[in-house]
């Protein structure tokens, strides 16, 4: 079966579209008040390997869902004038969730640049997915 758009070139026309935020930059929003790292990861992916400090979780699946005040599964924390920065592990999910969300019409919408693999790798502040004290990966 040929389609008629790949995964990679919908990853690639959304990338074009959204906005990036690059590692050096996301660290320093951590302290932000005005702004909310959103996970999309799978649950068990946040059990595995844990999740950015202080991040919401919003599974890939419910987040279109999430954000529509219409939608009967909205989550108020969308209501706030704030940045959000999504992020899944490589961030081809959150590239493209992003877009949607874009679409969608919510301000202030972008996507971590490499994703929580990145982020690890770069040792960067990482807590359990329960509301335990955040951990160094590499300590």
């Amino acid at each position: 079966m040929k389609l008629k758009i790949g995964c990679q070139e919908l990853i690639a026309r959304a990338m074009a579209e959204i906005e990036t935020v690059p590692l050096e930059e996301a660290q320093q929003l951590l302290s932000d008040p005005n702004t909310v790292f959103i996970d999309i990861r799978d649950v068990r992916e946040l059990e595995r390997e844990g999740m950015i400090p202080n991040a919401f979780h919003a599974p890939r699946g419910m987040l279109e869902f999430w954000v529509d005040p219409d939608s009967p599964y909205y989550k108020p924390v969308f209501a706030d004038d704030k940045r959000f920065v999504l992020y899944c592990a490589s961030a081809w999910r959150s590239a493209l969730a992003t877009h949607a969300l874009q679409n969608m019409g919510l301000p202030g919408v972008c996507h971590l640049e490499g994703g929580f693999s990145a982020w690890k790798k770069a040792a960067l502040p990482i807590q359990k997915k329960s509301t335990e004290k955040s951990i160094n990966p590499h300590s």
